[in-house]
């Protein structure tokens, strides 16, 4: 621990050194992992927040969150939904729609400064950003966190620039503003060897980086597979009182039980598509015609359909505080 972060945390750091998926062989041990890692990070932090995309795992996580509450009687803390002024309709359509259903607060992470400029020009992804328009807090960022060099950057979220601004600076000026000591979060291990070494309690304790806060991960021990075997054995029977108690796997939207509609199901329609990733509206491709759990989940790349995800970047921005 530094000074910086609170003395009342007591977590193990080390816990998931080493390990990968295979350590938990069945979805059984995943889920008591992610029930056990969850419980901790509601009970440890006192302003604890999930970290909420819409996507598959970030929602996975969220049912944790929710179940455990109720088990011991545990607040859900708020969620923080990173608005990247990029999303696709369909995504801001369903965190709209379930955290009504969840009856969740949601904190809305936006770097407005960009954001304003980018109206105020009627800017198009792709178009170029003036740097020396934007607030000196963004300056400071672009040039000495940053150091770069150009006059202007693309508003997109696949450059360097870009992403630091729109998710990461977003993240943690939201995290400092409500004063979050824990971020939960849905990374996984399998998902990018960036986070591969990652625990399921992870520091973040630098203050000339991020206001400092751990990191709490429920899920690094899931696969894709596991992580749609959770949902239609777990997450959307429990979800949906239609839907069959011993699990269901749907060949479409098309496919669902009788008297259950798309809606009903707490999946974003993209994966209903053929989104095995959801990035950006700019950036990202469905991968496949067929929906996400029944594309070949081993032998082809979870992230394939984005335009960048070089792992080099992706190490960049996570040592600047991104997820």
């Amino acid at each position: 621990m530094t000074e910086n972060v609170p003395d009342y945390v007591d977590v193990d750091y080390s816990d998931g050194e080493g390990a990968d998926p295979a350590d938990y062989p069945h979805i059984e041990d995943k889920i008591e992992k992610a029930i056990e890692v969850t419980r901790d990070g509601l009970e440890e932090y006192e302003n604890p927040a999930v970290m909420w995309t819409g996507g598959k795992d970030s929602t996975l996580t969220l049912y944790f969150i929710k179940e455990v509450a109720d088990r011991f009687d545990l607040e859900v803390p708020p969620a923080v939904f990173i608005d990247h002024y990029q999303h696709f309709d369909e995504i801001h359509d369903f965190v709209d729609r379930w955290a009504d259903e969840w009856d969740l607060e949601v904190i809305y992470a936006r770097n407005e400064d960009v954001g304003d400029y980018v109206d105020e020009h009627g800017l198009d992804p792709g178009d170029e950003i003036e740097i020396s328009a934007l607030s000196e807090h963004n300056q400071h960022h672009v040039e000495n966190i940053l150091e770069y060099e150009d006059d202007t950057f693309p508003f997109l979220l696949d450059t360097y620039v870009g992403n630091h601004l729109l998710k990461t600076v977003a993240l943690n000026d939201a995290l400092e503003e409500h004063d979050i000591d824990g971020v939960i979060s849905g990374v996984r291990w399998d998902e990018q060897e960036a986070r591969a070494d990652e625990t399921f309690f992870s520091p973040r304790h630098d203050p000339d980086i991020y206001p400092p806060h751990d990191r709490i991960q429920p899920i690094l021990q899931f696969d894709e597979a596991a992580v749609w075997e959770a949902f239609w054995n777990f997450v959307v029977p429990d979800t949906v009182d239609e839907f069959p108690d011993d699990g269901y796997v749907p060949e479409g939207a098309d496919d669902l039980p009788e008297g259950v509609d798309q809606d009903d199901v707490p999946i974003s329609p993209k994966y209903f598509a053929g989104f095995r990733s959801l990035g950006s509206e700019v950036s990202t491709e469905k991968s496949d015609e067929e929906p996400a759990w029944l594309q070949d989940l081993e032998g082809t790349t979870e992230r394939a359909g984005r335009a960048q995800d070089k792992e080099d970047l992706m190490e960049r921005l996570r040592d600047l505080g991104y997820m």
